[in-house]
């Protein structure tokens, strides 16, 4: 078991039980799986090398192979073929997943410059969340030096939470940075 499942089960699933007057164990949010993914866009036309370059990065960031996302149909006003690379993806599970979210929670996210939290409104309305990155390179394992673009990221952390409330509160407990409420004031 990793750190922060650890701290799932002894901490967070109680406090989750407790909260949301759940009796069943098997009914309390957790997380499924982390979705990695990465767009390539109009990029391929001018550099085929870019999915292998972006495949490797991907790589050193979760420790896992992505797959290869490729267009279904043609769009000319795109500059689009059929079957052309347009984007990576990794899935990630188990502990994997849970290794991945505590280096996101603890190392990564801290290093963004001027960081304020990470945005309460990006939640579906089942529980997932979906964080946006612009900048790759605050993972520690990307080697800035032989850097050829900075590139963004998205990544989706799916739970098996009911509704936003009980994801907020997952993520929450698990440690997630969220920026501070904004208190409006009330109006006469």
């Amino acid at each position: 078991m990793t750190e922060l499942e650890t701290k799932y089960n002894k901490e967070v699933k109680p406090k989750l039980m407790q909260d949301f007057d759940i009796k069943n164990t098997m009914a309390v949010p957790t997380l499924t799986k982390i979705v990695v993914n990465a767009g390539i866009g109009k990029e391929y036309q001018n550099n085929t090398n870019v999915v292998d370059e972006m495949s490797e990065t991907l790589a050193q960031i979760t420790g896992q192979k992505p797959v290869t996302v490729n267009s279904k149909v043609a769009i000319s006003n795109f500059r689009l073929r059929e079957g052309t690379p347009n984007g990576l993806k990794v899935t990630l599970r188990g502990d994997r997943m849970w290794d991945f979210l505590y280096k996101v929670i603890g190392v990564t996210l801290p290093r963004i410059k001027d960081f304020r939290g990470v945005s309460r409104k990006a939640f579906d309305r089942r529980g997932n969340y979906s964080l946006g990155i612009k900048d790759h390179t605050i993972f520690p394992e990307i080697d800035t030096s032989t850097l050829v673009k900075i590139r963004s990221l998205q990544i989706v952390i799916n739970t098996t939470a009911t509704n936003n409330e009980q994801g907020l509160a997952l993520l929450e407990g698990l440690g997630m940075p969220f920026e501070r409420a904004k208190n409006k004031p009330k109006q006469a």
